[in-house]
């Protein structure tokens, strides 16, 4: 693979940071100087320092976030906006990349880890791995709308539906809704609410598949446990025997 690529698989950075490094003469493969962003390597047999510290596989580690609203989920924004990744400074974490997104005016559960199989695996369409999100909108719902919601709509060439939607609470004016999707496209809820005539208030991530938010502070985050990193995995791959389960 690249030497870009293999350095991202090992867990130290970015794909594109990786470019970086390279470029800047920072990355020695068998102890050589490599600038060539193209450079293939074998991540298993060659020897990769970035400023002659040895770079190897790191233990695998995950991470759930409560995403507070106004952050973008990148690690560096050219638009120079806060990101993701301001709450998890200060601790010990080796590089994560984040499972998925949640827009800037989103909030909720978000995934990070450096195991870049388990990620791409709950990121396949055909995983079908069921997200559950609560939805304020700006009008108490009828039978109609939530029909709608099901039955789905194209928009700019991407259909776009739910799988369940059910009212979870109203009041005189806006109602949140229990709204469970299990693919997911850019602004997925948003667009069809916008395109039905109904404005998005608040957007909150409750569950990716058997995972739950729970009681995790806005802003906080926590290490998975073995059991809901096998879970997870299983629910997007749920031919995968026990034997595989995690230790």
């Amino acid at each position: 693979m690249s030497l870009p690529r293999a350095l991202s698989k090992l867990g130290h950075c970015s794909r594109t940071e990786g470019e970086r490094l390279v470029r800047a003469g920072r990355v020695r493969v068998n102890g050589r100087i490599v600038r060539d962003v193209a450079a293939r390597v074998d991540p298993g047999h060659d020897r990769l320092e970035v400023d002659e510290v040895r770079v190897g596989a790191e233990r695998k580690v995950y991470v759930a976030l409560n995403k507070p609203r106004g952050l973008v989920t990148t690690r560096r924004d050219p638009r120079e906006r806060d990101t993701v990744f301001q709450c998890l400074e200060g601790s010990d974490l080796p590089y994560l990349a984040p499972v998925g997104r949640l827009d800037k005016a989103s909030e909720g559960l978000l995934l990070f880890t450096n195991d870049s199989r388990w990620g791409a695996r709950l990121l396949e369409p055909e995983s079908h791995v069921d997200r559950r999100y609560h939805v304020q909108i700006d009008r108490l719902p009828d039978d109609l709308l939530l029909a709608r919601m099901k039955e789905g709509l194209d928009d700019e060439g991407d259909w776009l539906s739910v799988k369940d939607v059910r009212v979870l609470r109203q009041g005189e004016k806006h109602a949140w809704l229990d709204v469970i999707l299990d693919e997911g496209k850019n602004r997925h809820i948003r667009r069809l609410l916008e395109a039905i005539g109904v404005e998005t208030l608040r957007l909150v991530r409750v569950a990716i598949g058997p995972l739950e938010l729970g009681t995790l502070a806005k802003g906080e985050w926590r290490h998975l446990t073995d059991e809901e990193v096998y879970d997870l995995e299983r629910a997007s791959h749920p031919s995968m025997s026990p034997a595989a389960r995690r230790r």
